[in-house]
């Protein structure tokens, strides 16, 4: 029996070696459609609960009409997000105020109630699930001086455990 479970284990030591070693390789980008990474809004989210990150700095407008490359990232679709009710939770992540809406009427309502909070915390907006340009801009016209970009909530809602939207993130919060 403990030749077995040796032997299991050494077969399983190539696998973690050649693991290890491209796990740490640079990743190839497959395509770049242009626009910002939302990786500065949820950078700072650290898994680890005794260490405190600064807050990632953001993304630097580039050159170029800002509209048409907004436009090409259009439409986004977060798979893994949807309308639907949030639970409030406790978490550690220094420095973020962010909030993941998308182009519903729960969304909408959210913000209209929501704005002036979100402006005193100077939130950045997240819009996941939007379609168009058009779409996009009455969004932006429900809340004038915040921020909303179109950024799929993927990769977000997979670090957080988040399955629905609208939410606000906080240094020390999920809620809606």
């Amino acid at each position: 029996m403990n030749h077995i479970v040796l032997i299991a284990a050494i077969g399983l030591l190539p696998t973690t070696t050649v693991f290890a070693q491209t796990a740490s390789a640079p990743l190839i980008v497959v395509e770049d459609r242009g626009g910002d990474s939302a990786l500065p809004y949820y950078q700072s989210l650290n898994p680890q609960p005794d260490q405190a990150t600064p807050p990632a700095p953001m993304p630097a407008p580039r050159a170029g009409n800002a509209a048409d490359a907004e436009a090409a990232m259009l439409p986004v679709r977060s798979t893994q997000l949807s309308p639907g009710e949030v639970q409030r939770r406790v978490i550690r992540a220094p420095g973020l105020a962010l909030f993941l809406i998308g182009d519903d009427e729960r969304s909408r309502a959210w913000l209209r109630q929501r704005q002036a909070a979100l402006r005193e915390l100077q939130a950045v907006g997240l819009v996941v699930n939007v379609e168009s340009m058009a779409a996009l801009t009455a969004l932006r016209r429900l809340a004038p001086g915040l921020t909303l970009s179109p950024a799929s909530g993927d990769d977000l809602a997979q670090r957080l455990g988040l399955r629905h939207y609208p939410v606000l993130i906080t240094s020390t919060g999920v809620e809606q």
